[in-house]
């Protein structure tokens, strides 16, 4: 890319971030969770048929991505270094984001089973966890283990050399209903929830889909993932 192509791709990236409907929508993503099309009109005071175009320019310009779950569609940023350049914006202007408040209801929000895995605030904290202690990585659209996450999770009694056979992906990045954030999917995230749930770290609750963390679990995620719940 030229000096002068380089130019216009920076003034046509500025323009998009420069309209106050677009800055609103980037500004409500920044804090990693992603938004509804719905939620993010509402934040720019838009229609919903006025706030598509606005999600168009933004795609168009790689600003967000697309992300479908079921029957819903969610709108994030689409890189970090995207996140740092709106950041270093706002510094400038001295505007905080607005914090995210989950509408899901409470008994849901810590943790509970997304199908056969392990989803809310303790489901994006486990899947944090294996990132941030490099257990795994991000291979194409789903997770390959590295070699201490697989020495690590055979010690803890999990089958972590993913199945050739088996049709089901092993590992992949679910976006959580209530956190907005990735929590594991996969073949991996199931044997993760069946190995809490024998070992009783975690209890099901009748009826609902809600998991009570024990101080066994709380004891155990301390001193395998670091992580303080």
């Amino acid at each position: 890319m030229d000096v002068e192509q380089s130019e216009l791709r920076l003034a046509s990236v500025a323009a998009a971030i420069a309209d106050p409907a677009r800055a609103r929508m980037l500004c409500c993503l920044l804090d990693g969770r992603a938004r509804t099309a719905t939620e993010l009109a509402v934040v720019a005071q838009k229609s919903p048929s006025t706030a598509s175009s606005h999600f168009q320019k933004l795609l168009e310009q790689g600003l967000v991505t697309l992300v479908t779950q079921g029957k819903h569609r969610y709108f994030q940023l689409v890189s970090a270094d995207v996140a740092r350049a709106l950041e270093g914006l706002l510094s400038i202007s001295s505007f905080d984001a607005p914090a995210f408040k989950p509408s899901t209801p409470c008994h849901l929000r810590h943790a509970r089973s997304c199908y056969d895995h392990l989803a809310g605030e303790l489901g994006v904290q486990v899947h944090d966890a294996l990132l941030r202690k490099q257990w795994m990585c991000l291979q194409d659209s789903g997770y390959q283990l590295t070699a201490t996450g697989t020495e690590r999770l055979t010690a803890l009694g999990l089958q972590a050399v993913p199945d050739s056979s088996a049709r089901r992906r092993f590992a992949y990045p679910c976006l959580d209903w209530s956190q907005r954030c990735s929590h594991l999917g996969g073949a991996l995230g199931a044997q993760l929830l069946t190995h809490m749930l024998h070992d009783r770290w975690l209890m099901r609750t009748l009826d609902t889909r809600a998991l009570t963390l024990t101080p066994k679990g709380r004891k155990r995620l301390a001193a395998v993932f670091d992580i303080s719940s």
